[in-house]
C-alpha cells in the first residue's frame, strides 16, 4: 500500500485526517445540535479505539500525517489519553491536535501533555457568562476561561480560540474577542454559520468573512500573515501591535474548497470527504466484517474520488447538511 497517494479527482492532496471518537458532549450548542436531545450512539455502534488506530495506521500507508481529534466533545469518551498516547507513537503523523470545548480542560490539563498534545483548538463563542449559557445551554464560561488561562500558562501553544459568528448573538463581541490578541498570543478564528443539522439557530442574514474584516480594521492596520504547512483555511492577520492573531473562516462567502486536504471519521465509522456533503462511505461495517487493511484502503481510495470539487452550499440558499454537526466533528 505504500506506493497509494490519497489523490482525488482535482489533484489535491489529502494528508489531513480529523477524526470524531465520540457523538456525545457536555454543551449543547444552538448551532451544533438541538436543545432538545437526539438519540445518542451506544457503545457499540462507535468505533473503539483500536479500530480507530488500525484506520489510522491504513492512513498513514496512504499519505495521512496530520491528525485533528474532534468529537461531540472528545473529553468526555473514557480512556482518551491512552489513545491518544498510542496516537503519538504512530510513526509517520507529523501533528496531532485537539478540539474541545475545554469544560473538561483544566483538571486534564497535565495528562495532555503527557500523551504528547501542545496544539489545541477551544470553542469559544463569547466573552460573556450569560451569552455563553444562552448559547451552549450550560453556565460554564468561568470553567472554560479558567481552562484556558491556565493552557497558556502551562505553555500550550498554538492555543486556538474558535467563535462561529451569530448575527443578533455574539456579533458585537468581535471586537472584545479579536482585543485578547494583544494581551494574549492566541489565535483568534472567526467562523461563518453553516446550516449543518437541526440545529435551534434560526437562519437569517448571515454576516460574511469580508463584513467581519471590515469591522475588524477599526482596531488596527491587518498584516496578512502566511499560512504555514500545518494551517487550515483560515485567512491569517495580525492586527499591528498584537501578540496574537486573528483569523476569518469563510466556509460559505469565499469557498477554499480547492485548497481541502481534509477527510473525516465519524463516531460510527463513517468516511466524509466534505464537511457540507451528506456523502460518506461505510468503514465499520467491512472493518468488522473481516476486510482486509488492503481491502479497507481500497474503500479508502475509492472514496476520494467523489470528493466534490465545491460544495454546493451558499448563505442564501435553502440546503442544508442533514446530520448533526456533533455527530460529524466540524
Amino acid at each position: 500500500m505504500s506506493g497509494i497517494k490519497l489523490i482525488d479527482s482535482y489533484n489535491r492532496h489529502l494528508n489531513y485526517l480529523r477524526i470524531s471518537i465520540t457523538d456525545r458532549c457536555n454543551l449543547n450548542c444552538c448551532y451544533c445540535e438541538p436543545r432538545k436531545r437526539i438519540m445518542k450512539l451506544s457503545h457499540n455502534e462507535i468505533l473503539s479505539y483500536e479500530e480507530i488506530l488500525r484506520l489510522v495506521r491504513i492512513g498513514i500507508s496512504l499519505g495521512i500525517t496530520k491528525i485533528r481529534v474532534t468529537g461531540g466533545e472528545p473529553l468526555v469518551r473514557k480512556g482518551i489519553y491512552e489513545f491518544l498516547t498510542c496516537l503519538r507513537a504512530l510513526k509517520g503523523l507529523e501533528d496531532i491536535s485537539l478540539t474541545t470545548n475545554a469544560v473538561l480542560l483544566e483538571e486534564n490539563l497535565e495528562r495532555l501533555e503527557k500523551a504528547g498534545i501542545t496544539r489545541i483548538n477551544i470553542s469559544l463563542d463569547t466573552l460573556d457568562r450569560d451569552k455563553f449559557k444562552q448559547i451552549t445551554g450550560h453556565d460554564s464560561f468561568e470553567r472554560v476561561w479558567s481552562a484556558v488561562l491556565k493552557a497558556h500558562a502551562r505553555g500550550f501553544n498554538p492555543i486556538k480560540l474558535n467563535t462561529v459568528v451569530l448575527p443578533g448573538v455574539n456579533d458585537d463581541e468581535m471586537m472584545d474577542l479579536a482585543k485578547l490578541s494583544f494581551a494574549y498570543p492566541f489565535h483568534i478564528r472567526f467562523i461563518e454559520y453553516m446550516p449543518i443539522g437541526t440545529s435551534t439557530f434560526i437562519r437569517r442574514p448571515q454576516i460574511s468573512a469580508p463584513d467581519m474584516i471590515d469591522r475588524l480594521k477599526s482596531l488596527g492596520r491587518l498584516i496578512p500573515v502566511k499560512n504555514e504547512i500545518w494551517d487550515g483555511p483560515a485567512r491569517r492577520f495580525k492586527i499591528e501591535g498584537a501578540k496574537g492573531e486573528i483569523g476569518l473562516i469563510s466556509a460559505m462567502s469565499h469557498h477554499f474548497c480547492r485548497q481541502c486536504n481534509r477527510l473525516r471519521l465519524t463516531a460510527e465509522g463513517r468516511l466524509r470527504t466534505c464537511l457540507l456533503s451528506d456523502r460518506f462511505e461505510d468503514l465499520k461495517g467491512p472493518l468488522r466484517s473481516g476486510c482486509s487493511d488492503k481491502q479497507l484502503a481500497d474503500i479508502i481510495v475509492n472514496a476520494i474520488l467523489y470528493k466534490p470539487f465545491a460544495h454546493r452550499l451558499t448563505t442564501d440558499s435553502k440546503a442544508r447538511v442533514h446530520e448533526q454537526m456533533s455527530s460529524i466533528g466540524g
